[in-house]
């Protein structure tokens, strides 16, 4: 059987790719995917979080054709920079807090950004929330590693957001100001191309779901 393997950070470059396919016997486990000759050498000496169709899973998870493993390294070797924060939440979003959650004093630069209803009375967000969460942290983990940032935070609304009112914010820190304004771009970018979450704009008692394109 056929099973994808998706790659992050330092997995990835090892590889030269974001992704493979690896071909497993009938019955395989997770185990058995990180004991493979394509896995073991990418793998050696990092310690991992496995994920199985964007759901965390353990080494005895079976695997079935067609699943897609995901392997997750600690964020630059789990040292230097703090694990990203995400969050998928029906609460009102704070950028002040968010920001807080970022500050770190390796920092010479803390940017924020802050997505709000604009055009329309309200919209209203619903989101698959666990997964939703599990792209969001892969995205700023991503992120944490390509721009050597020092943090990462990303925040989902779901239910109504009125006029004005955030239903996204990304804050995150870096060394220089360059870093930190390609990073928080690439991961609102991302998450919103990525993350499973859909948006209804409502007027005047009128609903409609607005069609985006599908994640690649």
């Amino acid at each position: 059987m056929e099973v994808t393997v998706r790659l992050f950070a330092t997995l990835r470059e090892r590889a030269g790719a974001p992704s493979l396919t690896l071909e497993l016997p009938d019955g395989a486990r997770v185990h058995d995917a990180l004991a493979s000759d394509v896995l073991a050498p990418l793998a050696e000496g990092v310690p991992l979080v496995m994920a199985v169709n964007r759901e965390y899973a353990d080494a005895e998870r079976v695997l079935d054709p067609g699943d897609e493993l995901a392997l997750i390294p600690p964020v630059s070797g789990g040292s230097t920079a703090a694990a990203p924060w995400v969050r998928v939440s029906a609460e009102p979003l704070s950028l002040e807090a968010l920001a807080e959650r970022v500050r770190d004093p390796r920092a010479g630069a803390v940017v924020t950004f802050s997505g709000v209803t604009r055009d329309v009375e309200r919209l209203e967000y619903e989101a698959y929330t666990e997964m939703a969460e599990e792209r969001m942290r892969a995205i700023a983990a991503d992120a944490l590693e390509t721009h050597g940032l020092c943090a990462a935070a990303v925040e989902h609304r779901v239910g109504d957001v009125p006029l004005s009112e955030p239903s996204v914010i990304v804050a995150v820190s870096a060394p220089h100001r360059s870093e930190a304004f390609a990073a928080a771009r690439e991961i609102i970018d991302r998450v919103k191309a990525e993350a499973p979450i859909w948006k209804k704009e409502i007027e005047g008692g009128e609903e409609r779901w607005v069609t985006g394109t599908p994640p690649s």
